[in-house]
């Protein structure tokens, strides 16, 4: 199930399926129907290009829970999302290799040292397709000690391959209290989600979104036609997720939105 739902969903992401369209039109290029595709393949594709489609579609998801603006006195453990590693990159070349959400990884070092007796937890094995190659938390823990961050403060859940066993798995690991506060650090775009699991899983956590990629001011956003599609990708598989965990039990609603929180 998990590879399939893998396949599936890069088959679904606007990229590649307007690639798809397309080779599908240009293969029945003489009929009526595959004209059309291609037509239609060519005009959203132009539409994203001209318009910030990709801003649209993630700044709802980004705005969801809002900055933390006054940090808790007390923080009794934070916990940080894997998804910051390239985990093959990094075995490949033998170093930790950051992506895009490695803000993740700078807040959870910061926030370590502005609470010193908090418990800290990364969660994060591979998301790849062919498991057992090497894990995020191999290279993240590499990094975290780079950074003066003692290994003996981290607790390593290196097994999830995804948000839903992220959360279900470092559950059982951590055992968190209902009275405890906890910090959730992940990227804004991620958060929704990944809040609902955690609420699923009976784990009420504080939200720390970072990694923002959508702007106040459309006009400014990217020319780079790559990166903006890239977003467009992030943000439909977001969409995609959220809905599919919905389905599948892992969330009690779709668009999980911010409550109150009642730890001490």
């Amino acid at each position: 199930m998990f590879v399939i739902g893998k396949i599936l969903t890069m088959a679904m992401m606007p990229t590649p399926l307007l690639v798809e369209i397309l080779l599908i039109g240009l293969l029945l290029r003489r009929f009526l129907f595959g004209r059309i595709l291609v037509t239609l393949a060519a005009t959203v594709f132009a539409i994203c290009l001209i318009f910030p489609v990709d801003q649209w579609a993630v700044r709802p998801i980004e705005d969801r829970f809002p900055q933390v603006r006054t940090p808790p006195e007390h923080v009794d453990g934070i916990i940080v999302l894997g998804g910051s590693i390239d985990d093959l990159t990094s075995e490949d070349r033998q170093t930790p290799v950051t992506g895009a959400a490695g803000d993740r990884l700078t807040t959870f070092v910061a926030l370590a040292r502005r609470y010193p007796d908090a418990r800290l937890v990364f969660t994060g094995g591979s998301g790849d397709i062919e498991q057992g190659v090497t894990n995020e938390a191999k290279w993240v823990r590499i990094l975290f000690e780079s950074l003066g961050l003692p290994d003996e403060r981290v607790i390593y859940e290196n097994r999830s391959r995804t948000t839903h066993e992220n959360a279900t798995d470092s559950f059982a690991l951590v055992q968190p209290k209902p009275d405890e506060t906890w910090i959730l650090i992940t990227s804004a775009s991620h958060m929704p989600r990944s809040v609902g699991v955690f609420r699923k899983a009976g784990w009420r956590v504080i939200p720390w979104p970072v990694g923002y990629v959508s702007r106040d001011h459309l006009h400014t956003y990217s020319l780079v036609s790559g990166n903006r599609f890239a977003t467009l990708d992030w943000a439909a598989h977001e969409w995609i997720g959220m809905v599919t965990y919905r389905l599948r039990g892992w969330t009690d609603t779709v668009f999980p939105k911010p409550e109150a929180f009642t730890g001490h």
